[in-house]
């Protein structure tokens, strides 16, 4: 089983954005889509602590789970719109979700290093650079249409949603999650900075230098961050969310949520591991950020799940299936 590149006329990545082009970007989201996950791909996994084994295996078919419920498996091909690295389908693939895939992203280097995840696993994969707004793919092609993290990133949502509709065949289930809610967004956001400013503040500290990443590599994300305000273009209410799918042409539309205590601490976690040298945290750190993850993620569902509104919570996922 191999990955391959469907289409050869795809654009190179483009990794180093010249600061000509990052100022053009920002008045051009979709330019700075490509340049900020151009500039990300091949260090994204590195940076989320993606993986492609036991543990992010159960966290993509658990996030599937959580939002189609139990389905017959396996559905027979797949496509990830908005891939990345290819986490969330080739996670599902090896979790038996899904016998063959396609992904599509705008950013060439993410689609380059989702291929190349694939081809390293195994898994029978074909990649296009692509626009969600128009799916390059034949109506009725797929069984199942996935996506992580990346309807924030569409300009037109019910757009992108519509297309899904018509590339998957009659009967055939997407399944969105990872998208933040706009109650969850806004307390994320001011942790992370809050989170940032501190370690980089005190690690100006002289006894605290070697705790400091190179300002070279700091100036960086700066920038990355600066684009990153431009491709985040939405955050959602569950509810707005469903509506949206139902305008789009879908039926069975569900949305739920997960991550409110969990996200308090993931997100300032996240932050400190980009503000300090990766070699400063050793496998103890690691232990405490996955460990304290799944421990508060057990609250969140078993206790906070029936007592704070779906709305606070930061993760929100979607479903439905097209008539």
């Amino acid at each position: 089983m191999t990955a391959s590149r469907t289409d050869g006329a795809d654009p190179a990545p483009n990794p180093h954005a010249t600061a000509e082009e990052v100022a053009a970007a920002l008045q051009d989201t979709k330019l700075a889509q490509v340049l900020y996950h151009d500039w990300e791909a091949e260090t994204y996994d590195e940076k989320w602590s993606i993986s492609y084994d036991e543990r992010c295996i159960d966290y993509a078919k658990g996030r599937f789970d959580a939002a189609a419920g139990e389905q017959p498996l396996p559905y027979e091909r797949a496509l990830e719109l908005g891939c990345g690295t290819g986490f969330f389908l080739l996670n599902l693939m090896q979790a038996g979700v899904a016998r063959t895939g396609s992904v599509t992203d705008l950013s060439p280097g993410m689609v380059k290093v989702a291929l190349r995840n694939a081809e390293h696993l195994g898994l029978e994969v074909d990649g296009r650079v692509a626009d969600a707004e128009t799916i390059p793919y034949d109506d009725d092609t797929f069984d199942l249409v996935v996506g992580h993290a990346v309807l924030h990133h569409i300009p037109d949502v019910e757009q992108s949603l519509r297309e899904v509709l018509r590339v998957l065949k009659p009967g055939g289930r997407f399944v969105f999650a990872g998208e933040p809610s706009t109650v969850g967004n806004f307390y994320a956001r001011w942790l992370g900075r809050l989170t940032w400013e501190a370690t980089t503040t005190v690690t100006k500290l002289p006894f605290l230098r070697e705790w400091r990443r190179p300002q070279a590599e700091l100036d960086e994300s700066s920038r990355a961050a600066a684009l990153e305000a431009v491709v985040d273009l939405h955050t959602f209410d569950p509810s707005d969310l469903e509506r949206m799918a139902a305008s789009a042409g879908a039926v069975q539309v569900k949305a739920s949520s997960e991550e409110f205590a969990a996200a308090l601490l993931g997100w300032p976690v996240r932050t400190f591991e980009a503000a300090v040298p990766a070699e400063k945290l050793g496998w103890g750190w690691a232990r405490f950020a996955f460990g304290g993850w799944r421990t508060l993620s057990w609250v969140d569902e078993n206790v906070l799940r029936h007592v704070v509104p779906r709305s606070f919570f930061y993760n929100v996922m979607i479903t439905g299936v097209k008539p």
